[in-house]
């Protein structure tokens, strides 16, 4: 049996009602910084590093977030892995 349940709701309501935090707050904060950083930058190499300083686990969950970019990139497309 396949039950399929659709539910029409803002993610605001879909926050709430999974009794998910708001943590709208700390994410301007870490986009007004984070631009603020951007501005100053002169060069990509010094956006680079400020991004890396930036995210999560530093290089390493960026790097990690790349890989299930391309791994969603790859799936979406029809194309498997060789490795």
């Amino acid at each position: 049996m396949k039950m399929n349940i659709e539910i029409d709701c803002t993610p605001e309501e879909a926050r709430r009602f999974m009794g998910l935090p708001d943590v709208s707050k700390a994410n301007d904060v870490y986009v007004d910084s984070l631009v603020t950083a951007m501005k100053g930058a002169g060069s990509l190499d010094q956006v680079q590093d400020l991004i890396k300083g930036f995210a999560p686990m530093g290089e390493i969950g960026l790097k990690m977030f790349q890989q299930i970019m391309d791994s969603g990139t790859k799936a979406a497309f029809g194309q498997t892995s060789t490795k």
